[in-house]
């Protein structure tokens, strides 16, 4: 089983300039640091953005936890960088009380 209604998973693009992609941001610079490496910039946002949805696509569910948000989606896959390097990475979706649509609460290598 993988993430439910993952056609409609979407990625803010504010979540990945100024969080996953920000070496300035004190909690995202370590994980910028992680999706630089693997050749990932401000100018290959798209092509993140394409790769944590492909996850949410075909990555395999891992857990599913209620919280006062909505539901809570761990989802692990693999993502290829535009250097060609792939690492394993876990993403985490919420789907909220009055949207269907998972949305992209972080992601990060496993």
């Amino acid at each position: 089983m993988g993430l439910p209604n993952s056609g409609a998973a979407y990625v803010p693009r504010a979540k990945v300039r100024d969080y996953l992609l920000s070496s300035h941001h004190p909690v995202g610079r370590a994980k910028a640091a992680f999706f630089h490496g693997l050749g990932f910039t401000g100018e290959t946002e798209d092509r993140l953005i394409a790769g944590i949805l492909e996850i949410a696509r075909s990555g395999r569910l891992v857990a599913a936890v209620e919280s006062p948000y909505g539901v809570k989606y761990v989802v692990e896959g693999i993502l290829t960088g535009p250097t060609g390097k792939a690492a394993a990475v876990i993403t985490v979706w919420v789907v909220e009380p009055n949207d269907p649509r998972p949305r992209l609460v972080t992601a990060y290598p496993k």
